[in-house]
């Protein structure tokens, strides 16, 4: 692969992993404000919280990602 679309492919992945990240964490301070409130729709408080963990635990796995292509980099 030319070095050029090597090093535009790093950028895109970083940008896509941090973008996702960021919505991640938007969407769990969403998730933790619906819980405080008790409005979170037509679904109980268990499956509200069921949906803050697995945002959690997603962050986790895109912050692992992120790490990866950081240190990609710098091979």
């Amino acid at each position: 692969m030319h070095l050029l679309q090597s090093n535009a492919i790093h950028e895109r992945a970083s940008d896509k992993a941090f973008a996702k990240m960021e919505m991640l964490f938007f969407e769990i301070g969403s998730n933790k404000l619906e819980l405080k409130s008790g409005s979170y729709g037509g679904i109980t408080e268990e499956e509200m919280i069921m949906i803050l963990e697995g945002n959690q635990a997603e962050l986790e796995v895109w912050k692992y990602i992120a790490e990866l292509i950081e240190k990609s980099n710098k091979n």
